[in-house]
């Protein structure tokens, strides 16, 4: 109950207001019956845009960390997320994807929408990444169809670590339905979720018109981390290695 007064009372007005999105084909998404919609993932706001322009309720798969942070804005984060029905993964350890992947079944078994970002984590820099195969697991095994998204301006309004958005145009637009019923049955071969995601990553990719990059976010992310000049406070307090 409390999702539909966050979407229509509290939050969902106020996003309307500031980021004033349009919405392009809408008419993609089903009236009814479970599918996946697989977008880009550019801007924390992400996470409450597309649901406010949604008419039907769209539950994500977000990270743990969201419901987990300190302090004042921890919580207020964490209730959010758990306000608009969302479900915390905890993304560390070997089983982190199979975790991922029980739950999303679950919203699907359900006959809803579920909300998925394929690359993983947000985008640093506006560029799309490469996409986890997870999405093309959970599509073959529910049988349902994969409605792709780009969220476009997300990035320039409220870029990583921007917390006051700015005022920038937002577009959200949905794509034709993805039918992978061609290939029930073979969600344990590799090549075959390599070649759904990518098809998917390609479609993204169209409705976007973003840079790609054949590479995954969160390895980008490490490797430039690795490569910058360390900062003043880790100088100080070094990461000590784990045993």
């Amino acid at each position: 109950m409390f999702y539909y007064l966050l979407k229509y009372v509290l939050l969902g007005p106020l996003l309307r207001l500031v980021f004033r999105p349009r919405i392009e084909g809408l008419e993609h998404i089903p009236e009814s019956g479970a599918a996946i919609v697989a977008g880009n993932h550019l801007s924390f706001a992400d996470h409450f845009l597309m649901p406010a322009v949604l008419k039907r309720r769209i539950t994500f798969l977000a990270k743990a960390e969201y419901f987990t942070g300190p302090g004042v804005k921890g919580r207020l984060t964490a209730f959010f997320f758990r306000s608009a029905g969302q479900i915390p993964v905890d993304r560390s350890g070997k089983e982190a994807g199979q975790a991922a992947i029980r739950e999303g079944l679950g919203v699907l078994r359900k006959d809803e929408l579920l909300g998925i970002y394929p690359e993983g984590t947000r985008s640093h820099d506006g560029r799309l990444y490469k996409g986890k195969v997870g999405v093309a697991v959970m599509a073959l095994k529910a049988q349902v169809p994969v409605i792709p998204c780009a969220m476009i301006g997300t990035f320039e309004a409220q870029p990583p670590g921007k917390v006051i958005p700015n005022i920038h145009p937002v577009v959200i637009r949905f794509g034709k339905p993805l039918d992978f019923s061609r290939y029930a049955g073979m969600e344990n071969e590799k090549a075959i979720l390599r070649a759904i995601t990518d098809e998917l990553m390609y479609a993204i990719l169209k409705l976007s018109d973003q840079e790609y990059v054949d590479q995954y976010a969160a390895v980008v992310k490490a490797e430039e981390a690795a490569a910058r000049p360390a900062t003043e406070k880790e100088r100080k307090f070094p990461r000590m290695p784990l045993s």
